[in-house]
């Protein structure tokens, strides 16, 4: 998972103008594969991607690919997430 978050003192019409590109980039990873879902911040503060990756450092490289994460105008905070663990004990056998 990944979220991204406008820098500080980052301006909105500075993302705005990259915005056409960005969303281009995010189809296309959305197209390979790569973005499995993606949702706005409640806060209007940025995204939170969902990516195919296997791990933190993979997420790192395709986000490094998009045009505001190249103009450095975004934050990111990867986290790594999977299945929920505890569920096993429903199937374990007693």
């Amino acid at each position: 998972m990944v979220i991204l978050t406008a820098k500080a003192g980052v301006t909105r019409d500075q993302v705005m103008a990259v915005m056409p590109d960005e969303i281009r980039a995010t189809v296309q990873l959305y197209l390979n594969g790569k973005i499995r879902e993606w949702y706005s911040r409640s806060d209007g503060r940025g995204v939170v991607f969902l990516l195919d990756a296997k791990d933190p450092s993979e997420a790192h490289a395709i986000m490094e690919g998009l045009p505001l994460s190249k103009l450095d105008l975004m934050d990111h905070e990867y986290i790594g997430v999977g299945p929920l663990l505890p569920l096993r004990l429903l199937v374990a056998k007693p």
